[in-house]
C-alpha cells in the first residue's frame, strides 16, 4: 500500500500529539504545522494527500488557509477536512464553500477520522482524480486543468519517463512507486523554485504533464538536469557504474537499457 502524506495543521498542542502519536504507522507520513502560513508552505513543498485543517489558528482562520490554498494551482485539488469545535450549520457551509472535502467537529473519534480520511483519498483516487502512485491530478482532471491553462496562454510539457518499464522489470513494483513519487515531487519542486504560483503538473497515461506561465525552456532543462543526476540513486552501485542495467538476463532478448532519463515527448507554446 502506497504511503498516504498527511498534513496536520493544527495549534493545540494535545491534539496534534494525539493524532502524530495515531498515524506513527508505516503507511502514514505525517506533517505538522502550528500556524496557517507553515502549513501553507508545508502544503506547497510536500505536497500531501490530504490535510486536516482546524479552523481556528494563531495567525489566521483555517478558512483563509482553505482559500490560499484553493487558489494555487499546485495545491487546489488536495483533499481538505476541517478540524473544529464549531458545530454550526453556517459554519460547515462556509468551509464545504471554500471546497473542503469533510467537516469534523471537535471532540471527534479518532477511529472515524481514520475512516473519513481513508475514504477521502479513496475517492479522489477511485474517481480517477488523484493518480495514487504520485498524488498528483490525473486522469479527466489533469486533462482540464491542462486545457483550462493552455487556453490562458501557458506553455505545455509532456514528460515522459525513458526506460521505465525495463526497471521495474528488474528492480520491482515498488522500486518503480518510489521513482515515480519521486518525479513528480522533483517536478513539483522544480516549479515552486522557477515557475509561477499558477503552474500545474498532472499525470496522464504515466507522463507527467506540465502547465507553465514560466521560461518554459529553463524549467525543461531544470527537471532533466535535476532528474539526471538523481537518478543514480534508484540503482545499485554495479549499475549506476555500468551507466545501465541488463534487462532479461540469460534470455534470447536480453538486452543493455541505460539509466533511466526524463525526455519531453512533446511540447506547445
Amino acid at each position: 500500500m502506497p504511503v498516504r502524506r498527511l498534513l496536520l495543521i493544527e495549534d493545540d498542542f494535545d491534539i496534534a500529539e494525539l493524532l502524530l502519536t495515531y498515524f506513527a504507522k508505516p503507511d502514514y507520513d505525517v506533517m505538522h504545522a502550528d500556524t496557517g502560513q507553515e502549513g501553507i508552505d508545508l502544503a506547497r513543498t510536500r505536497f500531501p494527500n490530504l490535510i486536516l485543517l482546524d479552523v481556528m489558528l494563531p495567525d489566521m482562520d483555517g478558512y483563509d488557509v482553505c482559500r490560499q490554498l484553493r487558489q494555487t494551482a499546485l495545491t487546489k485539488f488536495i483533499p481538505t477536512i476541517f478540524l473544529t469545535q464549531r458545530d454550526e450549520r453556517t459554519a460547515k457551509v462556509r468551509g464545504l464553500q471554500l471546497g473542503a472535502d469533510d467537516y469534523v467537529t471537535k471532540p471527534f473519534d479518532i477511529e472515524e477520522l481514520k475512516l473519513r480520511i481513508e475514504g477521502s483519498i479513496r475517492r479522489a483516487t477511485t474517481d480517477s482524480l488523484y493518480e495514487q502512485r504520485t498524488g498528483l491530478p490525473t486522469g479527466q482532471l489533469a486533462s482540464e486543468e491542462v486545457k483550462r491553462h493552455e487556453s490562458r496562454g501557458a506553455d505545455l510539457l509532456r514528460l515522459s519517463l525513458q526506460n521505465f518499464q525495463a526497471y521495474q522489470d528488474v528492480y520491482s513494483f515498488m522500486a518503480a512507486q518510489e521513482v515515480l513519487y519521486h518525479t513528480g515531487k522533483l517536478i513539483q519542486q522544480t516549479l515552486i523554485s522557477l515557475g509561477t504560483p499558477n503552474d500545474f503538473v498532472g499525470v496522464v497515461e504515466d507522463d507527467f504533464l506540465v502547465a507553465t506561465y514560466g521560461d518554459a525552456q529553463k524549467l525543461e532543462q531544470a527537471i532533466q538536469e535535476q532528474f539526471t543526476a538523481q537518478v543514480q540513486a534508484f540503482y545499485s552501485y554495479a549499475d549506476a557504474e555500468a551507466g545501465g542495467i541488463t534487462a532479461h538476463a540469460g534470455q534470447s532478448n536480453e538486452q543493455f537499457v541505460p539509466l533511466m532519463s526524463l525526455q519531453t515527448i512533446a511540447a506547445t507554446s
